[in-house]
């Protein structure tokens, strides 16, 4: 194999799915209470340690209004990273009662470096970067989902 060849074949192993394909996510509505307003959000569910994993790697674009919701079931400290995600985030860091615990703005794309909860979570909810900063949402906000306590529909 000719070193071009090498080094293609490198590249493409970094910028393909593995496995060859798209992982399938759950679809699914959340809501953000937020200074008196709602927002709505159609979010993919990631509930299995693979979904976890993998999240929105890989993705070129993300939606306005989509996201991807990490749901850790019972309550923890976690720790996400932007390892193979091409754009940036912001990292909504949620309890069990649906409070925002932690917001991390603008997450690097393709970063190693570990986001921390801070706090234990049931939930984090990945959203396109600056979405937290053109909505004014933070710390102390509400989120409206069945995997919250005070979930369901609104």
């Amino acid at each position: 194999m000719t070193r071009r060849a090498a080094l293609l074949a490198l590249c493409l192993a970094f910028a393909a799915p593995a496995g060859g394909g798209e992982m399938a996510f759950a679809a699914s509505e959340l809501w953000i209470e937020s200074g008196g307003a709602r927002h709505r959000f159609r979010v993919e569910l990631a509930e299995t340690p693979a979904q976890h994993a993998r999240g929105l790697m890989f993705r070129a674009d993300l939606a306005p209004d989509a996201g991807m919701l990490f749901d850790y079931g019972a309550p923890r400290h976690v720790s996400m990273w932007m390892k193979n995600t091409l754009v940036p985030l912001d990292m909504l860091f949620i309890a069990a009662d649906g409070e925002i615990v932690r917001i991390a703005r603008w997450t690097t794309p393709l970063s190693l470096e570990p986001v921390p909860s801070r706090a234990p979570v049931a939930g984090v909810l990945e959203l396109r970067g600056g979405t937290a900063d053109r909505l004014g949402l933070r710390p102390g906000d509400r989120a409206i989902h069945p995997i919250f306590a005070r979930g369901g529909e609104p």
